[in-house]
């Protein structure tokens, strides 16, 4: 027996419609369950990725975090404008490490630059190259141990500490120029709340 299919009432002075077709209603039915699911299912897919991409971000923020000594990568924008430590472009082997407690903040900076980019960085911090003094590490051994900086390699190694007024941090760069053209930079930076 074949089920009736439901007519549809003509407007006065139309001609009757005749019965919908049985493959017309399967294909209707199908592209309604297509669009419900869809409309449904696209976005639930969407979450889950989006939930699972923010679970794994959290991770690597807290491995990043956790980690003691420096991370490799640039500090962000808002931590070198903090912090004044201008690291100019195209710098190499650039790593950092951030340290917070309720006394001192401390931002550690090395990276390894052009002698135009030294002169760039020093500008930036209101110096310049003949401030720098020969044989010097202005870089305490405490701030050494905290980031693992032994600076025993062959230099010449020249320092410069440059102290400034709340709430302007207080710098301790020291670089190496045992390659003459592209030397090899550390900076603590220190601030007091």
């Amino acid at each position: 027996m074949t089920p009736s299919l439901p007519r549809q009432t003509p407007q006065p002075g139309e001609p009757p419609k005749p019965p919908e077709g049985r493959r017309h209603v399967i294909r209707r039915r199908a592209l309604t369950l297509l669009i419900i699911v869809l409309l449904i299912g696209v976005p639930a897919g969407y979450l889950v990725i989006s939930a699972n991409q923010s679970r794994d971000s959290g991770k690597d923020k807290e491995k990043k975090y956790s980690a003691t000594g420096l991370t490799a990568g640039w500090p962000s924008r808002v931590q070198r404008r903090l912090y004044q430590v201008p690291i100019p472009p195209y710098s190499d082997h650039v790593a950092y490490y951030e340290t917070n407690n309720w006394k001192t903040s401390r931002l550690y900076v090395q990276f390894r630059t052009s002698n135009r980019g030294l002169d760039r960085m020093l500008a930036g911090v209101g110096a310049d190259t003949e401030d720098l003094e020969r044989g010097q590490i202005s870089i305490d051994a405490r701030d050494r141990r905290i980031v693992g900086w032994e600076f025993t390699r062959p230099g010449p190694w020249l320092g410069l500490v440059r102290e400034r007024k709340n709430p302007d941090p207080t710098l301790d760069i020291v670089v190496n120029r045992s390659n003459p053209r592209h030397p090899m930079v550390y900076v603590v930076s220190r601030t007091t709340p």
